[in-house]
């Protein structure tokens, strides 16, 4: 047990906590193309199926690409939004509010299910002999206002969470499928009804091995956990969840698709991304170097949370829910990260609901030392990201300092550095509202347990917005296919004929698609061809004897590595 008064767990204001996550969560949503890799492979799996037939719906794909990208939500919702807001924002823009919508479904979960456990039995603090303990609402309160601050705090979901990815959606799906799990304790049917849900979000978003291990997982918590869940709960997330994994195959049948389609199709749920039947030591190697960083401070304060609650008196300790239910989730999805083929920073995104969950009953048995800690290595590292963000874009817009200047131009050649003053202006009032959030943190000592998460929390915030408004231009420039896709099209016209995409990767053809008008597929009998490099057109040649001139060649701004390389094809 713990011991706190109740000044300790008095709630942020509403005001602060809702601008904090609405902030965050649409920054960096708008004004901006869809960005190499993943971002623009999502946003080409929607754009194929808002301009696409029944078959595009039910197994997405990138337009002259047969393969499919996997589970069909995240596209379905994408494409569902460009229809109806396309027209008024744009579609790359539109397709982004599917990222909104998962994160914010994510981030009011993950209060809610913190919110009922911090309201248990278990975990209350010690009833004071003199009184002035908490009540159970506003501990729970206070314990769900902590898990979101730590949620948006972790570094790492910074970009990834406002990407046209997947992981999005299982982000949400894991999310609710941990809050039903939690509802259930105390309401079986309400509860079942957001389980099944998750499971249904999940399964329509990820492959099959991820939607198994999130199933298995919640099983074994409930198995597990101390505080059994009802027939209620078990009859009504079992229909729902079985509901979700036919769903897509259903569609398969109805829509009469060949059996061709249907082979992709399996192929896609059962391997898109690549998964293996061992653990993948590249995925071991990415998470021992990337996690940690990634999921600061998430996880220092999770195994805080651990350690104390683990080793409690009380018997079963771990068995408790607040510590159960996120565990086995967060093991699951340990899990099918390290069966990946070759795990990335999206994939870390799964893993951080749990771990939210578990971070926030840290809070109250905090020491002094290690909340200041926190709160200074934050306020410091964040107020220098910031002070370099801001020297570096007025190099780019005065040309001072010239070093820094000149660096600019030698990194992005051909970028010219504009005065945006909508930008400037919610650049300098969110670098205002952060001096006034250091002056308050550090010019008094607040009693309440979630204050060591202010500063995190509003630093990310802090770092994401200033690099969406100051930076926003030179990394769309960067990242962008938009200026290629412009040189592209004054080659080679759509009356030319289809030109070959066979050797360029997802995120080029996606690009290239939505960017301009030309006939884009895999087809060795097109009469153009687009390529990477010289080998793979002289192979093309020589298996089909044919002949390839090169008429072409470009490459991002950014990307010294890349050639993209077009070739007439004729005969010899």
């Amino acid at each position: 047990m713990v011991k706190l008064t109740a000044a300790a767990t008095t709630s942020i204001p509403r005001i602060i906590i809702f601008a904090l996550t609405l902030i965050y969560g649409f920054a960096g949503l708008f004004f901006r193309d869809p960005w190499k890799n993943e971002d623009a492979i999502g946003f080409g799996g929607m754009w194929t199926l808002f301009r696409g037939n029944s078959l595009d719906w039910i197994v997405p794909h990138i337009a002259g690409r047969d393969l499919s990208l996997g589970a069909p939500l995240p596209y379905w919702m994408g494409a569902v939004l460009i229809d109806l807001f396309g027209s008024w924002i744009g579609a790359a823009n539109a397709a982004r509010l599917y990222s909104a919508i998962c994160f914010f479904a994510s981030a009011l979960a993950i209060w809610y299910a913190t919110y009922l456990l911090g309201r248990r039995t278990e975990v209350q603090p010690m009833v004071l002999a003199v009184g002035g303990q908490p009540n159970r609402k506003n501990y729970g309160m206070t314990l769900a206002d902590g898990a979101l601050l730590i949620f948006l705090a972790c570094v790492g979901l910074a970009q990834r969470a406002h990407e046209t990815t997947p992981m999005m959606a299982q982000l949400m799906g894991i999310s609710i499928a941990l809050y039903g799990t939690v509802r259930g304790l105390d309401k079986p049917w309400q509860g079942g009804l957001w389980t099944g849900l998750g499971i249904i979000i999940v399964a329509l978003s990820s492959n099959l091995t991820l939607s198994l291990l999130i199933v298995g997982s919640t099983i074994i918590a409930v198995i597990a956990s101390n505080a059994k869940l009802r027939f209620r709960w078990t009859m009504t997330s079992t229909i729902l969840g079985l509901l979700g994994f036919a769903i897509w195959p259903t569609l398969w049948y109805l829509g009469n698709i060949t059996p061709e389609w249907r082979h992709i199709a399996q192929d896609g749920w059962r391997n898109m991304p690549d998964m293996r039947v061992t653990p993948s030591l590249n995925s071991l190697g990415f998470l021992s170097v990337n996690f940690w960083a990634y999921a600061w401070p998430v996880w220092p304060l999770a195994i805080i949370s651990l350690t104390h609650w683990g080793r409690a008196k009380a018997a079963g300790a771990w068995r408790a829910p607040h510590l159960c239910i996120p565990l086995c989730l967060f093991i699951g999805s340990f899990i099918y990260v390290l069966f990946r083929e070759e795990a990335n920073e999206h994939d870390l995104m799964i893993l951080i609901p749990s771990l939210s969950i578990i971070a926030a009953f840290s809070l109250p048995i905090l020491k002094r030392s290690l909340i200041s800690f926190i709160d200074w290595f934050a306020m410091f590292s964040f107020t220098l990201i910031a002070l370099a963000i801001w020297i570096i874009w007025m190099a780019k817009v005065t040309g001072y300092p010239e070093t820094t200047a000149a660096n600019i131009a030698r990194l992005l050649p051909g970028f010219q550095g504009q005065l945006n003053w909508l930008a400037f202006i919610i650049a300098i009032a969110i670098t205002g509202i952060w001096l006034l959030v250091v002056r308050w943190r550090t010019s008094r000592a607040p009693k309440e347990i979630w204050r060591c998460l202010i500063i995190s929390a509003s630093g990310t915030t802090l770092m994401w917005v200033l690099l969406m408004t100051l930076w926003l231009p030179t990394i769309n420039y960067a990242k962008t296919y938009r200026y290629v896709s412009a040189r592209l099209s004054q080659v080679v016209t759509k009356e030319s004929g289809c030109i070959d995409t066979s050797n360029i990767g997802l995120a080029q053809l996606a690009s290239f698609s939505y960017f301009t008008k030309l006939t884009l597929r895999d087809d060795p009998s097109c009469p153009w061809m687009l390529t990477h490099n010289q080998t793979e057109a002289r192979a093309y040649a020589r298996l089909n004897n044919k002949k390839v001139t090169l008429l072409w060649e470009d490459r991002r701004a950014y990307d010294r590595d890349e050639r993209l390389r077009l070739y007439q094809v004729s005969a010899e």
